[in-house]
């Protein structure tokens, strides 16, 4: 699955005021591995920039008269967004500067919803972490994502804050620690031509793989998400919490799931191809359950604790002064 990991920055805070964006970072996913692919730039917004959003960012109108505007790198822009999924924390803010800028160009009607799918981060961190601070700062201290370099805002360089916050938040930054020779590993000790580790995703009330050995990218980047009731192996184990098995036959080979399983409950599975009649062997099972443990442990390792909310940001208010300058994070 690819996934654009999006974020703005923009003159103020309202869009239906005029204000404009001034900076575009996005930063590619595919299977929840980063591609090394971005997409970064300034904008000339052609106004004013707000004194409060210019204490948050610190872009000066100086450093933006000779940048592009926006209307001349659209098209690249969708190109590289076209088809994928944004990832945006406070979704709402940046859709709708983008909507607002589509709005303000000549031909076709455009909007982000026609484009490409959204995520919106900060309401999938409020239904994980209720009662909680949710900004990212806040979900930085959670997960333990390094942010010592945001002293100002970035839109690149909240992007990739943001991968690393969303890959904790939804499973993933435990297996990204597992490098291409541990996977190898993995697969030569239980002899099997391919093993992919899938690991529950909230975000899509799925299981998403996020790494694999002995497939290639092309294939990776075409595996759909499994459902938890699904009617596969992968569901089955991931659902019962139990290994299951799909027996292989002379021409086809066959696979066995193993459930990582952790004190908050089942949080992926392995799913290990392997030779017809090997995904009986009681030495492969045995050796299946031990890495599945290992990747469990890793999975289920606990976030810190963090103090709760006010009675005033429980009733829904600004999370920070930030909030109310800049717009959002």
């Amino acid at each position: 699955m690819r996934q654009i990991v999006f974020d703005t920055e923009t003159t103020g805070l309202e869009h239906s005021a005029g204000h404009r964006i001034i900076e575009i970072g996005c930063i590619e996913i595919v299977n929840r591995r980063l591609t090394g692919r971005k997409f970064h730039k300034y904008l000339n917004p052609e106004r004013e920039i707000d004194a409060g959003a210019l204490a948050v960012h610190g872009i000066e109108l100086a450093k933006l008269q000779s940048a592009p505007k926006f209307a001349d790198i659209v098209d690249e822009l969708i190109e590289f967004i076209s088809g994928a999924e944004l990832i945006i924390h406070n979704a709402p803010f940046d859709v709708g500067f983008l909507d607002a800028e589509f709005a303000r160009l000549p031909g076709e009607s455009r909007c982000v919803s026609g484009i490409c799918r959204v995520l919106d981060t900060l309401a999938l961190a409020r239904s994980l972490h209720p009662g909680q601070r949710n900004s990212l700062d806040a979900l930085c201290k959670r997960y333990s994502v390094d942010n010592t370099k945001r002293e100002l805002h970035g839109a690149l360089l909240d992007a990739g804050i943001l991968v690393d916050v969303y890959l904790a938040m939804t499973g993933g930054q435990s297996a990204l620690a597992l490098d291409s020779g541990a996977r190898a590993e993995a697969a030569r000790v239980l002899d099997a031509p391919g093993v992919i580790l899938w690991i529950w995703d909230p975000s899509v009330d799925g299981l998403r793989p996020a790494l694999a050995h002995g497939y290639s990218e092309r294939v990776l980047a075409h595996l759909p998400v499994v459902g938890r009731e699904a009617d596969n192996a992968t569901a089955a184990a991931f659902r019962r919490g139990q290994t299951c098995s799909t027996r292989g036959d002379a021409h086809t080979n066959g696979a066995l799931v193993v459930p990582l399983l952790t004190g908050g409950g089942c949080a992926g599975v392995l799913a290990v191809e392997l030779p017809h009649g090997r995904e009986q062997e009681p030495s492969i099972h045995a050796a299946a359950t031990i890495i599945a443990a290992m990747l469990a442990q890793l999975a289920g390792a606990p976030a810190a604790s963090e103090p709760g909310l006010d009675e005033a940001e429980a009733l829904g208010e600004m999370e920070a002064p930030v909030r109310q300058t800049a717009g959002r994070r």
